[in-house]
């Protein structure tokens, strides 16, 4: 969700060790009690900590399930931005109290509890229903909640698949195809989209796309490796998939065929309006974000084609989690509401009311998602596309300090763009940046 990857920061390794002071929660005995005595008629008010937009309250389904349960009273308690809200998390977790009933995990954070508080959450992958939740998600969506030893401590929300955004209208201008399905043919790789951005560059004197972060970002986890090896290690100067996108990504800044703007900066806020770019990588959620950035003036300049070979490796920007602590005081009665609201029909639900895409096959399946259409962007069938990319995302290994590698390596390509910088001198310099970022 885009409030929620807008709100990161680099934490660093100080957050590491408060993940390291925390408690390891309860014993098996106090849980087993704990489950025999729950009374799911009882009332109970459940806490629900989140960040960003979530929608769950939007959508409506916290009515929807008070109306279910009468007995039960929800209460969101919500931040802003990521960053603040985990870094919160965190205090309360060393201190043993002040965590609500459920707790919202971002992605850029999962991969911090799976590797150190593990134990501080329910396990879901223990619970009797287990493997019926586990048939819920997209397998590289369980996998990034879940330890080495099988613990998954959080149960996906939405997702972040990743098509190509372009302007119908500058294409136009520029002599290139309009239509989505001649887009889509005309870069089935990366190569071939960089061909697409030097022909755009060369009718139209313009960049063709918003940043060399929207090449690396988008393609640096569509290899069997991104930042880290598959026990999780950060390996930023070994990566296949880091060298790859770099390649790329470094390319489209020396020649000049990116805008070269800071995702989410007011300059390139103002640059959809402007067409500053013609293309950008956009996950499921960006379509809300450019509606919201150019309003009416912009319904049908825009369309949506395949990301670059999204037909062999899809990308995945952004998606959440809710995880139960384990030391909560309604832990059974949280469960409950965290499987109803992750559940595919809730997610449906979501997608419908306020166009998060689904973590769950079985809900990107379902009719009213694979039909639907975007207005807005020439009624492109959005469905489809994020349901076929979410299909083909890898589980590609997460670590804790993806954020702060990712933001080495973007930095250094500004540099590339900017000041013509060498790219072979920039990737050393993102090396050195990175590793200083993970304590390296």
């Amino acid at each position: 969700m885009f409030h929620s990857m807008r709100g990161k920061a680099t934490l660093g390794a100080a957050l590491a060790a408060v993940l390291l002071t925390a408690g390891c929660g309860g014993s098996d005995d106090s849980a087993d009690a704990a489950a025999a005595s729950y009374d799911p008629d009882a009332p109970v008010t459940l806490t629900v900590g989140t960040f960003g937009t979530m929608d769950f309250d939007n959508a409506g389904l916290y009515d929807e399930y008070m109306k279910l349960h009468p007995n039960v009273t929800i209460k969101q308690n919500n931040i802003a931005q990521s960053a603040a809200y985990y870094k919160s998390l965190q205090t309360r977790l060393a201190a043993g109290s002040g965590l609500d009933d459920i707790q919202a995990l971002e992605i850029g954070f999962i991969a911090d509890v799976v590797q150190n508080q593990a134990d501080a959450f329910v396990d879901f992958a223990a619970e009797d229903n287990g493997d019926e939740l586990k048939a819920n998600f997209y397998d590289w969506k369980w996998g990034q909640a879940s330890t080495e030893d099988g613990k998954t401590v959080g149960l996906g929300t939405d997702s972040g698949p990743q098509a190509m955004c372009y302007r119908k209208d500058l294409f136009g201008q520029a002599g290139l195809p309009t239509d989505r399905e001649q887009v889509g043919q005309l870069w089935s790789s990366w190569d071939q989209y960089l061909d697409v951005a030097r022909q755009y560059k060369t009718a139209t004197g313009k960049p063709f796309v918003d940043s060399p972060a929207s090449v690396f970002s988008s393609s640096v986890y569509q290899g069997d490796e991104a930042y880290n090896d598959e026990d999780g290690n950060p390996i930023p100067e070994e990566s296949t998939g880091v060298k790859t996108a770099w390649g790329l990504a470094s390319q489209a800044a020396s020649e000049g065929l990116t805008a070269n703007l800071k995702q989410f900066g007011d300059e390139w806020n103002a640059a959809f309006s402007n067409g500053a770019f013609a293309t950008i990588a956009c996950p499921a959620w960006m379509l809300g974000y450019i509606n919201s950035q150019m309003g009416d003036a912009g319904t049908g300049l825009w369309d949506i084609a395949p990301l670059p070979g999204a037909s062999e490796s899809a990308s995945n920007w952004g998606g959440s989690f809710l995880s139960v602590p384990a030391e909560g005081k309604n832990v059974e009665a949280a469960k409950d509401l965290a499987e109803w609201l992750t559940a595919p029909e809730q997610q449906i639900t979501l997608f419908t009311e306020t166009a998060h895409f689904p973590s769950s096959p079985t809900a990107a399946e379902d009719p009213a998602v694979v039909d639907a259409t975007n207005a807005y962007f020439s009624e492109a069938p959005t469905g489809q596309i994020f349901g076929q990319a979410a299909e083909n995302i890898k589980r590609t290994p997460i670590g804790p300090y993806d954020t702060q590698i990712q933001d080495a390596f973007t930095t250094a390509l500004t540099d590339v763009a900017a000041n013509g910088t060498d790219p072979d001198e920039a990737f050393d310099n993102a090396v050195k940046a990175a590793n200083q970022a993970i304590g390296g």
